[in-house]
């Protein structure tokens, strides 16, 4: 993990929500828009929205992410997002009566310890609600590997793997942009027999040079339920 912290959000604040009352402000997108606009044509050339698939966002913020595969050609009905703050809540439903697409649903809910409500009509199968097709993260992963540790010095990061392959539909796919973790860090913590994720592709960020090394800013990875 690297030394970089993220900067404090002030996506779903009080003050968020009175600029967008008040002059619509939608806020700010996390990672920047090209990030936002590489998972979005990921999106399309691996889950078209030909097939209808059932996506859920984890860590929705704004609804940022959500609005631009609306926008690309998804189904609003089929798209779900979950945040931990009501704030960011209230503020993505607001922006989305705005945008004309209200169907899209967000959802209060802590991921570590509470599943989301699968997609309308889609029951809960064996107890589970692995009904999802695609489950997307933009920096949620990041945020809660800065949480504060437990008694035995882990990380509440290490529940993260598990929670994301109970949701997920066989063959589902789950897409993960990052600023705090290589792609071989990803790939180390999510792929394993209790997750049964394997890698699946990766999308290509601009790459700068320092000291002799090159890197990305950010690291986007793909992998798949199997």
């Amino acid at each position: 993990m690297s030394t970089s912290v993220l900067q404090p959000s002030k996506l779903g604040t009080k003050e968020q929500i009175t600029n967008f009352e008040e002059i619509g402000d939608e806020g700010e997108i996390w990672f920047g828009i090209e990030s936002l606009e590489k998972m979005v044509e990921w999106a399309l050339a691996n889950v078209p929205p030909s097939q209808c698939a059932s996506i859920l966002e984890v860590g929705s913020g704004n609804g940022t992410l959500l609005f631009g595969l609306s926008d690309a050609g998804y189904d609003p009905s089929k798209l779900h997002g979950i945040d931990y703050s009501a704030g960011a809540v209230k503020l993505s439903k607001g922006i989305a009566d705005m945008r004309g697409v209200s169907a899209i649903s967000f959802t209060e809910c802590d991921f570590l310890n509470d599943d989301p409500p699968g997609p309308e009509g889609m029951p809960e199968q064996n107890g589970q609600t692995t009904v999802w097709d695609l489950l997307l993260d933009k920096g949620t992963y990041d945020a809660i590997a800065l949480g504060q540790k437990d008694e035995q010095g882990n990380s509440p990061a290490m529940k993260y793997p598990a929670r994301v392959a109970r949701l997920l539909k066989p063959n589902g796919l789950f897409l993960i942009t990052s600023c705090n973790f290589t792609e071989e860090e990803l790939k180390a913590s999510f792929i394993s027999g209790e997750t049964g994720l394997v890698y699946h592709s990766r999308i290509q960020h601009p790459t700068f040079t320092f000291g002799g090394k090159s890197g990305s800013v950010c690291s986007s990875v793909a992998f798949r339920k199997t």
